[in-house]
């Protein structure tokens, strides 16, 4: 499943040198099929409930009735999606905001040009029956994969309560391997994302302490678009975004909720029940959700806020090495076009 992380300069470096299979372990049953023109916008997406819309957006050929040619592409490795945007293997790429600015850091120009969702319980603390407060953690040995969002989350919790890393024993797994060890018993505590936390919610006794429902904008996915194909293609960009919220309109529509989870569920390789149970855990954004994030504003609902929060929290961890320049990331102006034509129609 994916990997969501928050990527140092040198693993993006070696992921655009290598493109290794081996960097993230996640698979799933269901391939996309290649669509007729290989030669149309080369999009990518990965296992996240908010990036799983793209796949109905093809099956009910959506991006056709927008007009443009999208030629979406399953990552297994989420770690790949990313490092196929950095060396222009792909145009676009559905990814975090956090490896977004890593990216740049590494000396990429990518743009944001919209938000497809914020987490909203699907990234969680889990913890033993034995802890009953964050600050319970102190001492305790938590799990996570280090320099991922729910690493960030973490430290957000931790910070909240005057504690800070140094106060638990960190125990740094890749995601999966972090529930199977809480499962096990091996650690007090895990944070991890959907559908991990159904995992390690199987240890008897445990249950989540808290999630990103906590911390309102404090993870969120974006489309992210090379600068480069911004500028020669910006009515491609439009027809894409134009094409995504077209696919949330359809999938709104009673006579499709089923037709469209379905599709959604097996893109996620889950059952239909499962695939309902993280609906709650990822807010999908509307236009006027989009048009009100890339607002300023003295909170992480507010990208330009988050991108600042996100920044200082990968330069305090390590994570980058300098600070990064993120005044030209985000471009509304597709979303905002597209606020306007609804508007025209429906005037």
């Amino acid at each position: 499943m994916k990997r969501r992380s928050l990527l140092t300069s040198s693993l993006l470096f070696c992921a655009s040198l290598s493109m290794t299979v081996g960097c993230s372990d996640r698979s799933t049953p269901v391939k996309t099929p290649a669509l007729p023109n290989p030669n149309g916008i080369k999009l990518g997406f990965s296992a996240w409930p908010g990036w799983f819309p793209w796949q109905v957006a093809q099956e009910k050929e959506l991006f056709q009735q927008a007009k443009v040619d999208v030629n979406l592409q399953w990552f297994d490795n989420y770690l790949d999606s990313i490092a196929a945007l950095n060396n222009g293997k792909i145009d676009a790429n559905s990814q975090t905001l956090a490896d977004t600015i890593s990216s740049i850091a590494t000396g990429k120009d990518l743009v944001v040009v919209l938000t497809n969702d914020n987490s909203t319980g699907n990234d969680k603390l889990i913890i033993s029956e034995q802890i009953k407060s964050v600050k319970d953690l102190k001492g305790k040995k938590v799990a996570a994969e280090e320099g991922t969002v729910d690493h960030f989350l973490l430290v957000q919790s931790l910070k909240k309560v005057g504690m800070t890393m140094k106060d638990i024993i960190f125990v740094p797994l890749e995601t999966s391997k972090a529930a199977d060890a809480f499962v096990a018993g091996q650690v007090d505590a895990v944070a991890v994302f959907a559908p991990f936390t159904t995992k390690a919610l199987k240890r008897p006794g445990s249950r989540e302490l808290f999630s990103s429902k906590d911390f309102p904008g404090s993870i969120s996915d974006h489309l992210v678009f090379t600068r480069k194909f911004v500028t020669a293609h910006p009515e491609k960009v439009q027809a894409v975004v134009d094409s995504w919220f077209m696919t949330l309109d359809f999938i709104k529509m009673g006579r499709n909720r089923d037709d469209a989870d379905l599709i959604m569920s097996k893109r996620a390789g889950v059952s239909m029940v499962e695939y309902k149970e993280y609906l709650d855990g990822t807010k999908i954004f509307s236009v006027e959700d989009n048009l009100e994030a890339f607002k300023s504003g003295k909170d992480n609902t507010y990208l330009p806020q988050a991108a600042a929060e996100t920044s200082k929290f990968l330069l305090e961890n390590g994570l980058l090495k300098t600070q990064v320049d993120i005044s030209r990331l985000f471009d509304d102006r597709f979303v905002k076009a597209y606020a306007a034509k609804i508007k025209v129609r429906s005037s």
